[in-house]
């Protein structure tokens, strides 16, 4: 993770910010033939933040948060 602090409110905002960010993303990848595979990990990364979320666990949001991050177009 970056020096970014996160408070428990901001991660309640961000974190579905950032999977709705990634949801726009998948048809930019799944269009191209070479994007299955970023695709499919973005789909997996989607997967870890909807479970901790549904669990509450902050670690789990925190790690799914910076992974989703990472997506870019």
């Amino acid at each position: 993770m970056d020096n970014e602090k996160i408070s428990m409110e901001s991660l309640a905002v961000e974190l579905p910010r950032e999977q709705q960010r990634v949801r726009d993303l998948l048809p930019l990848y799944d269009a191209i033939p070479t994007g299955v595979f970023a695709a499919t990990l973005m789909r997996q990364a989607l997967t870890r933040a909807e479970q901790a979320a549904a669990t509450g666990d902050v670690i789990g949001m925190l790690r799914s948060y910076e992974e989703l991050k990472g997506f870019t177009a």
